[in-house]
């Protein structure tokens, strides 16, 4: 059971939800907090006091009043009408990410929200309800509304969701659980939606991804170093010491300890005097890709425990102040270095495929073929990866450099973060397929090499790897070797097969 407390959720609790089915809670403590400030908000209503969001309209109709008998009008009709998402819906990852994030947001007793309503959100994620959210139409600033509007509709039983494999309107899925659909109060609908927490759960899906292949392209690079009988000098501790980024040396370590025993590499003079940079920049490469993932990492977690939604209460109510909070620009700025990082981890090794498969830069078999010229082998393999890391360049187009005025130029400058996050996403995977191409053709150039020279990390990985994508003895559909290998770079098993063998790096 995870428990949140609206203030130190970090991103190895958040991929417990997600990913092994933890159950969560709300702390006592966070739930009284959050009481105090709902009372202040009734206080408000009850004295009729001018207050943005609570006793008046939304965006440019901030000046309108709004009488204390269509309270509940105005945040029913805020959620239907800013319900506007289009497009394909979030993975159901990244919906489930949303709502936890939303909860522990409001859990910071900032908001005006009653607890039942937090209590009500993690009620759906213990359940399984999770909320088909559009991926289109967030410009990231006034938090992401359009999509956390497709949110709170499940909570009014509204919207549709996905529920034990199927998809549904609401109030089905929540009649079946037992709960019932909620009348939001005064402040609650403009609590759930004025938020970063769509472009925030794309991110942290994003990075968890992100991470693991990041780890992974450093074993796969290793093989490939193998297969090409790559010069173990470069990843020297000292080579590294001498520049000094942790990252860089820590990558070094690594490689190092999955090329410990190898008989495949080979010493500076040996067969030539240096490689190229694909293999010898390695830890300089992917070590600058662990930097940009440290710093995505680091505002994740804050922008996870951060109060993001518009007025914020503070003093018990002595004091409510409209503010800023929702801007998305911190997020998309990390998403954008994000985007960029990995999509370097999928350049070079592009460049790495080429290095495998070229006659004309190595001694092996032209394009790892059987027989050359009969039959293609992986040439093509390498047009895909070519396909893909052009690809990415275009995605990796800074989103946080646009802005577009919205709301009758009230809200004149925006982050487009969720924009940026989502094509983090799509970058991250085809990096996965970028990758799987490099396993598949490092283990064709390893098996010609010798595999019992291979070390004893590298080997592990090639009889895992034989076991999903066979020899290539003829010219088959590769498509589907490709997808079967990136399948697997995703799992869980794979993970622990990295953590196994760099526990020591």
């Amino acid at each position: 059971m995870i428990m949140l407390t609206g203030n130190d959720l970090n991103l190895e609790q958040i991929k417990e939800v997600l990913y092994c089915n933890q159950k969560v809670t709300a702390s006592t403590k966070s739930l009284e907090a959050a009481q105090k400030s709902r009372e202040a908000v009734e206080k408000i209503v009850s004295e009729s006091r001018i207050v943005y969001g609570i006793t008046t309209g939304f965006g440019k109709f901030s000046d309108v009043l709004i009488e204390k008998a269509h309270v509940q009008d105005l945040q029913l009709n805020l959620i239907r009408s800013h319900a506007c998402g289009v497009g394909e819906p979030f993975p159901e990852v990244v919906a489930k990410a949303m709502v936890i994030l939303r909860a522990n947001a409001l859990l910071k007793g900032y908001s005006g929200i009653r607890p039942l309503v937090i209590e009500r959100l993690l009620a759906l994620v213990n359940a399984g309800i999770i909320p088909i959210i559009p991926q289109q139409g967030s410009l990231g600033a006034s938090g992401d509304l359009a999509p956390l509007a497709h949110l709170a509709l499940v909570l009014i039983g509204e919207g549709e969701v996905f529920y034990k494999g199927k998809q549904m309107n609401s109030i089905e899925a929540l009649q079946q659980t037992g709960l019932f659909p909620i009348t939001l109060e005064a402040k609650e609908g403009l609590a759930l939606i004025n938020g970063t927490q769509a472009m925030t759960a794309m991110g942290v899906v994003g990075y968890l991804e992100a991470e693991q292949l990041a780890y992974g392209s450093e074993l796969i690079a290793s093989m490939t170093i193998e297969g090409l009988n790559g010069i173990i000098d470069a990843f020297a501790e000292e080579v590294h010491m001498a520049r000094g980024y942790k990252q860089q040396i820590e990558t070094a370590a690594r490689i190092r300890q999955y090329l410990n025993d190898s008989l495949l590499t080979t010493k500076q003079g040996e067969l030539r005097v240096q490689d190229a940079y694909s293999l010898r920049c390695i830890p300089q490469v992917h070590g600058a890709t662990w930097q940009a993932l440290d710093y995505v990492k680091e505002k994740l977690e804050i922008e996870m425990n951060a109060a993001t939604d518009n007025p914020l209460i503070f003093e018990e109510g002595g004091k409510v102040i409209s503010g800023g909070n929702f801007h998305g620009q911190p997020i998309a700025f990390a998403m954008d270095f994000m985007k960029i990082a990995a999509a370097e981890l999928a350049n070079i090794s592009e460049r790495r495929i080429e290095r495998l498969v070229n006659p004309q830069l190595n001694d092996l078999p032209p394009f790892l073929s059987p027989a050359p010229g009969l039959e293609s082998g992986a040439m093509i393999m390498q047009y895909t990866a070519a396909a893909l890391v052009s690809e990415n360049k275009t995605l990796a187009h800074p989103a946080s450099v646009d802005s577009i005025p919205s709301s009758a130029n009230q809200e004149d400058h925006v982050s487009m973060g969720t924009i940026a996050s989502r094509h983090a996403y799509q970058i991250i995977q085809n990096v996965r397929r970028v990758l799987a191409i490099e396993l598949i053709c490092a283990m064709q150039a390893v098996e010609i090499r010798g595999i019992d020279k291979m070390s004893t990390c590298t080997h592990a990985l090639f009889q895992k790897g034989r076991e999903l994508i066979p020899s290539i003895k003829a010219d088959r559909i590769f498509s589907k070797d490709i997808e079967k290998a990136a399948d697997w770079l995703k799992t869980f098993e794979f993970q622990s097969f990295i953590r196994k063998h760099s526990k020591k790096a």
